[in-house]
C-alpha cells in the first residue's frame, strides 16, 4: 500500500507539472534571458522545475520571495534553462540563407523599434528569429537577421503594443526600476515632470542618455511604482518646455511636436526657390521644380492626396525671402520645402518653429543654424565613411598612391578614416611606355609590384588631377591583366574612389568596373536602374527632356515630406528608410545638433562583372 501511495503521488506530482503552462513571454535581465511565469492556485516549485527543466534551488536563487512557498498571481522570472539558446542561435544563423533574409547591423543609438519599423517587420518576428537580442539595450555593430518574407508586414501600431508588453512583463519582476516604452511626443522634459525626477536623473537612470536621443518606441528605465497609469497626469506643451539644452551646448531650442495631416484634409505647401538669379531664369531650379511636381503627381494618383503647392521664387536674397514669409498665404503653410541656401534661412526658420512645421533644406547641409524644425537632405559630412569599415579591416594590405600634386582635403579623409591602421606609401611616377628602361629594372609606370601579393588590398589614388587619376588606373587593370596572364592567380584588390572622379569627362567608366573601384557620394542615379527608367520617361512626357540631378532632388523631396506628412512626421522622419528613386535617405538628430539631417551616403561599387550595386 505504500509503494502504491508513492507512485501516486509521483504521478500526481508529474501530472501537476504537466498541467503547467509554460510561459511564452521571454525578457533579458543584466544579459541574462529569463521566462516570465504568473503563478497560478496549485502550482508548486517541484512542478515548476519539472516543466521549465531547472532546480527548484535556481528558481529560489532568482526569485528569494518563492522560499516561503508560491503566492497565487505573483510573477517569477525562471532562468532558460542551460542557456541553450546562446548556442542555438549560432547554429541556426549559419543555416539560415541569404536568400530568406536580410542583414542589419546595429547602428549607435538605434532601437528594437526603430529597425522594426525601418524594414516593417513585426517585434515578435525579429525577435524569434535573433533568440539573444535584448530589446532593452541593443549592442552597437549587433548583427540581426530580418526575414525577408515579413518585410512590409509589421505595423507601428503591433509593434508599439508588442515593445509595450514586453516592458510591462520586464517591470513586472525586476526590483527597484520599471521600464517604459516611448510614446509619439514624449521629451525629456515631459518624461522628467511625468515620474517626478529631475532630468539629469532621468539620464542617469538610462546610461546617460541625451535629450536629443530620445526616441519613440524607445524602452527606458523609470522609477519603481511610477507607470503611465500611477504618475501625475502633467503633459507637456511648447509653452513649458519652450527652451531646453543639449549637455555641454549653450546652444537653446525651441522642439517642435509635428502633427501629422488627416488623409482626407488637404496639405498646403510652400517651395522657396531661386527661380530666377540678377533677372535670369536658373534652368537647375526649374528643373528641381518640375522634379517636385512629378512626385506630387504620383502622390495624388497613388494616394488621392489634396496638395495645394505655391512656389516662390527667392531670386537668390535673404530680404526678398523676409518679404516672402510675410505674405498671408505662405503664413498658412503646413510644409515648407526650402530656401536653398543658408543665408536665406532665418526668417523661414523663425516661422516654422512658431508655426510647429517641418522646414526641407533640399540640397545644401546646414551647420551655423540649428532647429528642431529643420531637416536637411543632403548627409551629414561627418559621416562619410560610415560603411568604409569592411575596406578598412583587419587583413588588410592598404596602400595610398602619390603623384606629384595632391588633394589635401580627400588625402585629409583618408588619414581621418585610416586613423592608426598601418599603411604603404606608394609615390607613382608616369613614363611613356616607349621610354625603355635596363631589363633588371621596373618601369616606373608598371604597378605590377604593389599588386603581385596574396594580400587583400585596398588603394586609395591621392592624385588630383584627371589624367593622373587615368593612368594610374589604366596601369593597375594591366597589372592584374599581366598577372592572371603569367597564371600567378587573380590579385585581390579594390580602389576606394573620389566623388570629384565622377566629374571628370574623359575617363572610360569601364575602368571602374576593371579596378572595383567604390565611391561614396551623397547621390546616385543610374540611367539603366528600372526606377530611374520610369521617372526619366515621364519627365521626357511632360517637359520635353532628360532630367537632371535636380529634378531627380525634386521627385525625391516630394515623395519623403509630402508623403510624410500624413504620417511619419508625428516621429520626426526617423526610423524609416526611404528610397523614391535610388538615393536612400535616414534622417536623425546628431549629439549637439537639432536638425534632423540625412545619415546615409551612398556607397556606390563597381563591380568586375560589370555590374553596380548600392550600399
Amino acid at each position: 500500500m505504500k509503494r502504491l501511495a508513492t507512485t501516486l503521488l509521483l504521478l500526481m506530482m508529474v501530472c501537476a507539472a504537466w498541467a503547467i503552462e509554460k510561459s511564452t513571454s521571454i525578457v533579458y535581465i543584466n544579459g541574462t534571458k529569463y521566462y516570465i511565469h504568473a503563478v497560478q492556485p496549485g502550482e508548486t516549485l517541484y512542478a515548476l522545475s519539472k516543466c521549465y527543466e531547472v532546480s527548484e534551488q535556481l528558481i529560489v536563487e532568482h526569485n528569494p520571495s518563492t522560499a516561503d512557498g508560491l503566492k497565487a498571481g505573483a510573477r517569477i522570472k525562471i532562468p532558460v534553462s542551460g542557456n541553450t539558446a546562446t548556442s542555438t542561435v549560432v547554429v541556426k544563423s549559419n543555416k539560415k540563407s541569404k536568400k530568406d533574409f536580410a542583414t542589419h547591423y546595429v547602428t549607435k543609438g538605434e532601437t528594437l523599434y526603430a529597425i522594426a519599423r525601418q524594414y516593417e517587420v513585426p517585434v515578435q518576428t525579429i525577435l524569434e528569429d535573433n533568440s539573444t537580442i535584448d530589446p532593452s539595450r541593443l549592442s552597437l555593430g549587433e548583427k540581426l537577421l530580418i526575414r525577408k518574407k515579413s518585410i512590409g508586414k509589421g505595423s507601428e501600431e503591433e509593434n508599439h503594443d508588442a515593445l509595450t508588453e514586453y516592458a510591462e512583463q520586464l517591470s513586472s519582476v525586476t526590483e527597484g526600476d520599471d521600464y517604459y516604452v516611448v510614446q509619439k511626443g514624449d521629451t525629456f522634459y515631459s518624461l522628467s515632470k511625468r515620474f517626478s525626477l529631475s532630468e539629469e536623473e532621468l539620464s542617469q537612470l538610462n546610461n546617460g542618455l541625451k535629450a536629443t536621443e530620445l526616441k519613440a518606441g524607445a524602452m527606458i528605465r523609470i522609477p519603481a511604482q511610477m507607470d503611465s497609469a500611477s504618475a501625475p497626469d502633467v503633459t507637456s506643451s511648447p509653452e513649458t518646455e519652450e527652451q531646453q539644452h543639449t549637455e555641454g551646448n549653450e546652444l537653446q531650442y525651441s522642439a517642435i511636436d509635428f502633427r501629422a495631416v488627416c488623409n482626407c484634409d488637404p496639405l498646403q505647401v510652400s517651395l522657396l526657390l531661386p527661380m530666377t538669379v540678377k533677372e535670369r531664369p536658373s534652368a537647375n531650379y526649374l528643373e528641381f521644380y518640375q522634379g517636385f511636381l512629378l512626385g506630387l503627381d504620383s502622390l495624388k494618383t497613388k494616394h488621392g492626396y489634396s496638395i495645394a503647392l505655391d512656389l516662390y521664387d527667392t531670386k537668390r536674397d535673404p530680404e526678398e525671402v523676409e518679404r516672402i514669409v510675410q505674405e498671408e498665404r505662405f503664413r498658412r503653410s503646413q510644409l515648407v520645402v526650402g530656401p536653398v541656401y543658408e543665408d536665406e534661412l532665418d526668417a523661414v526658420v523663425s516661422f516654422a518653429e512658431q508655426k510647429q512645421i517641418p522646414l526641407v533644406s533640399p540640397l545644401a547641409y546646414i551647420t551655423r543654424i540649428q532647429s528642431d524644425a529643420l531637416f536637411l537632405m543632403a548627409p551629414d559630412p561627418t559621416q562619410k565613411y560610415e560603411k568604409a569599415a569592411s575596406m578598412i579591416g583587419e587583413g588588410k594590405r592598404i596602400t595610398l598612391i602619390y603623384t606629384e600634386t595632391t588633394d589635401k582635403e580627400f588625402e585629409a579623409e583618408m588619414l581621418d578614416l585610416l586613423g592608426d591602421r598601418p599603411y604603404i606609401k606608394h609615390l607613382y611616377k608616369y613614363q611613356h611606355p616607349s621610354i625603355k628602361v635596363e631589363e633588371d629594372e621596373i618601369h616606373p609606370s608598371d604597378l605590377t609590384p604593389i599588386l603581385d601579393n596574396d594580400a587583400d588590398n585596398l588603394f586609395v589614388i591621392m592624385a588630383d588631377n584627371e589624367i593622373d587619376v587615368d593612368r594610374i588606373l589604366a596601369a593597375l587593370a594591366s597589372a592584374d591583366t599581366n598577372l592572371r596572364a603569367r597564371s600567378i592567380g587573380a590579385p585581390k584588390y579594390t580602389v576606394l574612389g573620389n566623388s570629384r572622379w565622377n566629374r571628370y569627362q574623359n575617363i572610360d567608366r569601364s575602368i571602374f568596373f576593371k579596378n572595383r573601384v567604390t565611391f561614396f557620394s551623397t547621390y546616385h542615379a543610374k540611367r539603366d536602374s528600372e526606377r530611374i527608367v520610369a521617372f526619366d520617361r515621364a519627365y521626357l512626357r511632360a517637359f520635353g527632356s532628360l532630367p537632371t540631378l535636380y529634378a531627380y532632388r525634386g521627385y525625391d523631396a516630394a515623395m519623403i515630406f509630402v508623403a510624410g506628412m500624413y504620417n511619419d512626421i508625428e516621429y520626426d522622419m526617423e526610423d524609416r528608410r526611404y528610397m523614391p528613386l535610388q538615393t536612400i535617405y535616414r534622417f536623425s538628430q546628431q549629439e549637439e545638433h537639432m536638425n534632423h539631417a540625412n545619415r546615409d551616403w551612398m556607397r556606390v561599387n563597381y563591380n568586375s562583372d560589370f555590374t553596380i550595386t548600392i550600399e
